[in-house]
C-alpha cells in the first residue's frame, strides 16, 4: 500500500479510536451530548492530513519508522502526536469560522451554522445564531482539550522509551509554543481587519506577512516537523535544519491558501469564491494588489473590501482587479522563492536521506494544491 494512504488510514483509525473512547467516557452525560460528539466526528473525517504527515516526517528525518508495522511502541507515540495536531487544526478551523462568520467549510455548513440549524430544526427556544456560536466555541475547546491529551500521551510514551525525558520535554515545548502563536496570530488577524485604513505599503506588507506566519505558516509545517523530530530525539542542528525548511514551506502553503481564498473554485475548495474579500482579509495578495492600483481605483477597492453584502458581480470585479494588478504573478513568484529556499535548506542538512526526499514531495503536494 502507498505510504501516504497507509498513513491517512492509520491517522483516521487512531482519531476514530480516540473519539470512541471519549464518547464512552461521556456516556453518563446522556443523549443530549450526542450532537456535539457527532459533529466532532464529522469534522475529523477525511482531510489532507498534511500536518500529521509533516509530524511523521519530522520523526523519520531523525529515526527510521516503519509505517507498515503494527501501530504500537514508537509508531503509536508518533501517531498520537500526529492526531493531536489534526484535532488542534480542526479546533482552529471551527474557531476561525466563528470569527470570520463563514457559512461553509469543506463543502458543508460551518460548525456554528450546523448547530444553529439544529436549534431551529428541533424547536429550541432562544436565538438560533447564538446557540450555534456557543456550541461551536465549545466544540473547538473540547477538541483542543483532546488534542492536549493525545500530545501528553505521546510525550509520556517517549519519556518511557529510549528517546527519554528531554525528547518529550522538547516536543511538549514545541506544541505549547505553537498553540500560543496560533492564538496570538489569530488575534493579530482580527485586529488587522478592524484597522480604519491600510498602513503605508511596506509596513502593511510586513503586518500582513506577520499574520500569515504566526496564524498559519508556522503551525502548518514547521511546528509539526519540530514536534515529530523532538519525539525522535533530534539535536539542535537537526531541528534547525527542519525549521529552515519548514518555515518557508509554511509561508508558501499559506500564500497558496490566500490565492485560493480569493480566486479558488468553490466546488473544489468547499468555500464560496472570494470569501476572503467579503471578510476583508488584508492578506499579502490584497496588499500587493493595492500597490498596483491608481489612487481612484484603490479607493474603490478599499471601500468594497470587507463588505459582506458583495454580490457575485462585485466579487468578479475585485478578482479581475487583483489579476490585472499583477499581484497574482508576484505571489506565485514568492511561493516559488520560498520553495527554493526550503529545498536549499535540505542540501547539507544532517537528516536521513530518504526522509529528505519525502519532505520535498510532501512540500510540493502542500504548495501545489487546489483546495
Amino acid at each position: 500500500m502507498d505510504e501516504t494512504k497507509r498513513l491517512a488510514g492509520l491517522i483516521q483509525e487512531r482519531i476514530g479510536d480516540a473519539l470512541a473512547a471519549h464518547r464512552d467516557e461521556l456516556e453518563p452525560l446522556g443523549p443530549d451530548a450526542a450532537p456535539l460528539l457527532d459533529e466532532a466526528e464529522a469534522y475529523l473525517s477525511g482531510g489532507k492530513r498534511l500536518r500529521a504527515g509533516f509530524a511523521v516526517l519530522g520523526y523519520r528525518s531523525v529515526r527510521p519508522l516503519d509505517l507498515h508495522g503494527e501501530p504500537r511502541g514508537e509508531l503509536s507515540a508518533v501517531l498520537d502526536a500526529a492526531c493531536a495536531l489534526e484535532l488542534f487544526h480542526a479546533a482552529a478551523l471551527i474557531h476561525d469560522d466563528v470569527i470570520d462568520r463563514s457559512d461553509t467549510r469543506r463543502g458543508r455548513p460551518a460548525a456554528h451554522r450546523h448547530f444553529a440549524a439544529l436549534h431551529r430544526d428541533t424547536g429550541l427556544r432562544g436565538a438560533s445564531a447564538h446557540f450555534g456560536l456557543s456550541a461551536a466555541i465549545l466544540l473547538g475547546d473540547l477538541l483542543q482539550s483532546w488534542a492536549d491529551e493525545l500530545m501528553q500521551r505521546a510525550c509520556d510514551a517517549v519519556d518511557r522509551a529510549t528517546a527519554g525525558r528531554d525528547a518529550a520535554s522538547r516536543a511538549r515545548d514545541h506544541f505549547n509554543r505553537m498553540r500560543s502563536e496560533v492564538a496570538v496570530g489569530q488575534y493579530l488577524d482580527v485586529l488587522e481587519e478592524q484597522q480604519p485604513g491600510f498602513a503605508p505599503e511596506s509596513e502593511q506588507l510586513e503586518r500582513s506577512t506577520r499574520v500569515l506566519v504566526y496564524k498559519s505558516a508556522k503551525y502548518s509545517v514547521e511546528a509539526p516537523l519540530l514536534i515529530g523530530a523532538a519525539l525522535a530525539g533530534a539535536d539542535g542542528e537537526q531541528e534547525g535544519a527542519l525549521s529552515a525548511f519548514g518555515l518557508p514551506v509554511g509561508v508558501a502553503f499559506q500564500l497558496r491558501d490566500d490565492l485560493l481564498g480569493v480566486l479558488g473554485d468553490a466546488a473544489v475548495t468547499g468555500k464560496p469564491s472570494g470569501d476572503d474579500l467579503r471578510e476583508g482579509k488584508r492578506t499579502v495578495l490584497v496588499t500587493l494588489a493595492r500597490e498596483g492600483l491608481p489612487p481612484t481605483q484603490r479607493r474603490l477597492f478599499d471601500e468594497m473590501l470587507g463588505d459582506r453584502e458583495l454580490d457575485g458581480e462585485q466579487i468578479e470585479m475585485m478578482q479581475r482587479t487583483i489579476r490585472d494588478s499583477g499581484a497574482v504573478r508576484r505571489v506565485e513568484q514568492m511561493i516559488a522563492r520560498n520553495v527554493d529556499r526550503a529545498s536549499a535548506a535540505l542540501d547539507f542538512a544532517p537528516l536521513r536521506a530518504d526522509a529528505r526526499e519525502r519532505l520535498v514531495a510532501l512540500a510540493d503536494r502542500a504548495v501545489r494544491r487546489v483546495a
